[in-house]
Order: C-alpha cells, then sequence, then structure tokens
C-alpha cells in the first residue's frame, strides 16, 4: 500500500479522490496543533537553526545539514546537532551520540552526522530536551536540528527546508492524498528553500540550489577509499534503504555503472542475509547503510559517500541568514 500510495503522489494524477477527505482532517489536525505548540514553546539560549522537509521522504537534508555543520565550523561558529535518533533506542534520552556509538543506540543519520563532522550529536523524540543538554553539555552556541520542522514545540530562529527536486512536492497534497507534512504555502513562511537537484521550480525568493556528488567508494571491510569510476562499466548490487532509494539507484547509473537495484524501506535495520549475494559481484551501498553494515560486511561491500555542491553565491546567502538568526530571538 506505500508503495503504491508513493508512486500516486508523485505521479501526473491527481490526488485520489477517496483520501482527499482524510487529508482535510490531517490539515484541520495540523494547524491546530501548530497553534498550540508554538504558545507554549520557550526560547533556548543559542539560536536554533531547522533543516526539514515539507514531504515525507527522503529530500537529501542529512547531506545538506552535513554541509551546513562544516561551514558553520568554517565561520568560526561551535555548532551542535539535535536528531530524532530514529531507529535507535538509546539507555535514556537525551542521549550524547560520537562516531564510536553503536548504530543500535544512536539510529543511522546521527551517527552519519557524527562520522562525518565530529560535531556534538545528541539525540531524544524530544527535541528541546536534547537541544538544552547539547548546550549544557558541549557548549554549543548554535543547534543545527535534523529535521523537526513540524516540531514547533522546539522554538527556531531559522528554518531551512529541503526539497527534492526530481520529485518536487508530489501532487501537492496533504496526507494521506498526497506526501505533504504541511501545506505547499508553508514555504512562503520559509526563509531558505534548497532544492536538491533540478527539476522543481519552488517559486521562492529564497530559493538555492544543491547538488549531490559522489566520487569515491570506502570499502567497509577497512582500507583506502578508491575512485567510484573503478566501477564504471561494471555491475554492482545496489542497496538504498533510504527515503528515495531511486536517487541512488540513478546517481550510480549516470556515472555508467550497471546497477541491480536493492531498495529497502528507509532506516532499514540490515542483517548480513539483506547485503550477502554470493555471485562475485561488488556491492555498493549508501553511506547512511553502510553504518549499520559495518559488523558483517565483507571485502566486496562499499559506502558510496555523497557530498552537498553549494555555490559561492547562495553559499552567501545561507551564511548572511545565519548571522542574522543571532541577532533575532527564538520563536
Amino acid at each position: 500500500m506505500r508503495d503504491w500510495l508513493e508512486r500516486r503522489w508523485y505521479s501526473s494524477q491527481p490526488a485520489p479522490l477517496a483520501l482527499r477527505p482524510l487529508s482535510s482532517l490531517f490539515g484541520a489536525i495540523a494547524r491546530s496543533r501548530r497553534l498550540r505548540l508554538q504558545q507554549n514553546a520557550r526560547p533556548l539560549e543559542v539560536p536554533v537553526i531547522v533543516v526539514g522537509n515539507l514531504a515525507v521522504g527522503g529530500t537529501g537534508k542529512t547531506p545538506f545539514v552535513i554541509w551546513l555543520v562544516e561551514r558553520l565550523r568554517e565561520w568560526g561558529y561551535q555548532p551542535g546537532v539535535i536528531s530524532r535518533g530514529y531507529g535507535g533506542r538509546a539507555p535514556r534520552y537525551p542521549w550524547r551520540v560520537s562516531a564510536r556509538t553503536p548504530v543500535s543506540e544512536s539510529g543511522d543519520e546521527p551517527l552519519l552526522i557524527a562520522t562525518r563532522t565530529a560535531a556534538p550529536v545528541m539525540v531524544g523524540a524530544d527535541r528541546v530536551a536534547a537541544a538544552r543538554a547539547l548546550i549544557a553539555q558541549a557548549g554549543v552556541d548554535v543547534i543545527v536540528s535534523d529535521d523537526g520542522l513540524q516540531h514547533y514545540a522546539l522554538a527556531r530562529s531559522l528554518e531551512i527546508c529541503v526539497v527534492d527536486g526530481a520529485r518536487g512536492l508530489g501532487n501537492g497534497a496533504l496526507l494521506p492524498a498526497g506526501p505533504l507534512r504541511e501545506p505547499a504555502a508553508r514555504l512562503q513562511e520559509i526563509p531558505l528553500v534548497v532544492i536538491n537537484g533540478s527539476g522543481f521550480d519552488a517559486r521562492h525568493d529564497g530559493q538555492i540550489e544543491m547538488q549531490l556528488r559522489a566520487t569515491e567508494a570506502v570499502p567497509l571491510a577497512g582500507g583506502a577509499a578508491t575512485y567510484l569510476d573503478r566501477f564504471v562499466g561494471q555491475r554492482v548490487h545496489a542497496v538504498a534503504g533510504i527515503g528515495n532509494p531511486r536517487r541512488f539507484f540513478d546517481m550510480l547509473r549516470a556515472r555508467g555503472i550497471a546497477v541491480i537495484e536493492h531498495a529497502f524501506a528507509d532506516h532499514h535495520a540490515f542483517s548480513s542475509q539483506d547485503i550477502q549475494f554470493l555471485d562475485g559481484v561488488n556491492v555498493l551501498m549508501t553511506e547512511k547503510d553502510a553504518v549499520k553494515c559495518h559488523e558483517f560486511a565483507g571485502l566486496m561491500h562499499f559506502a558510496v559517500p555523497v557530498r552537498a555542491q553549494i555555490d559561492e553565491a547562495a553559499e552567501a546567502r545561507v551564511r548572511e541568514l545565519v548571522q542574522q538568526s543571532y541577532d533575532r530571538p527564538n520563536r
């Protein structure tokens, strides 16, 4: 049912008529919830930058968070990251995550962020509590919330929405008739909209474009990275348990790699059987999936890191908005 809905949401067909009343109900509940939570939100001592999305499924949000944390450090800030920690079960919450934290405790995305950036990361469903713990323990001067655009109990000074350029906002309808958590008009309230790739125009004055680039493959069993071009003209098993596996498969094909697709649900808990194919063909997987597979990976398994690329003018716009966030209170 989920696969059918996603295909329908992102097709050229109108929203399913039978589901539209449920979308109206969902919208009414979401509006009421937003008003209630915003009224009770309490500002934190440091600016909070929320990076999220309107549509369910993957948009490239985590690579942008990694890019943003790296830029914040370059600009002289001391950033920390908070996240839901979906897929992990920590001994207690909030829970501090480092590159050495078991993925079973952290969840895949927080561990990937901690590993790539070395920034302090705190997970917990209560993002306000996670942010306060991070401020107290790590002395950060800016918080980046990985997801949480709809977590209105968390006051914020800057909102950033990431949109998949290939899929856009789908049919533009709210759940369950469409993929949206909030109406498309919500984009106009958000100062910065990041389009991952091309193909979608948000008609937004604060719109910038991001491209995800992959140049290397990292062996999960250890050792030096190799150029991704090594696999050009070869058949590979491509494994992706992300919100939009198609993006990963298409990226590899665009590099001239012949892909045998293995798509899993977002945040899939991988087992050895999921990635062992016994045919002597190399296995390429997303970096987010790879953090869950190191313990049972072999010499044929490689992670393919992606890095966000944003041009100088767009980077300057992001920096300007960050600086402005220090002049306005969280709200």
